[in-house]
């Protein structure tokens, strides 16, 4: 359904670390790059970062009105513990981390991750069955 998602941020060089370590991790590939942006892609939709000249602010504020967070499919259970295990050496710290990895519900397997900018990733296990 998603075409592509582009994310303004204050620092393209932090979040090509951040976020291309992150997009890659789950399975997306380079796609674009031009002077003030990246993206990455997966299947038919793909993510883009820009330090748009046009900006205004110098931070994602996750609370405010707007976009909260992206939720994205990232395997099994030992993927999700995997990729949460590794995030703070490439810029994501967790959220909620004394409810890890129920913060969501019971039955809901997932990390919850903030960048450097203040962008909410969250990393959905596959559901298992029964």
């Amino acid at each position: 359904m998603l075409h592509h998602i582009e994310l303004w941020v204050p620092d393209l060089a932090r979040a090509v670390r951040e976020w291309g370590w992150l997009l890659t991790r789950l399975g997306g590939r380079p796609y674009q790059e031009w002077e003030h942006g990246r993206s990455w892609r997966l299947g038919g939709t793909y993510l883009v970062v820009e330090q748009s000249p046009a900006m205004s602010g110098e931070r994602h504020d996750r609370m405010r009105p707007g976009l909260n967070h992206l939720a994205f499919h990232a395997g099994s259970r030992g993927d999700v513990d995997t990729l949460s295990a590794a995030a703070p050496a490439h810029g994501w710290h967790p959220l909620f981390a004394d409810r890890y990895p129920h913060a969501g519900g019971p039955r809901h397997y997932a990390a919850y991750l903030v960048n450097s900018d203040g962008f909410e990733a969250e990393l959905v296990a596959a559901e298992q069955r029964a």
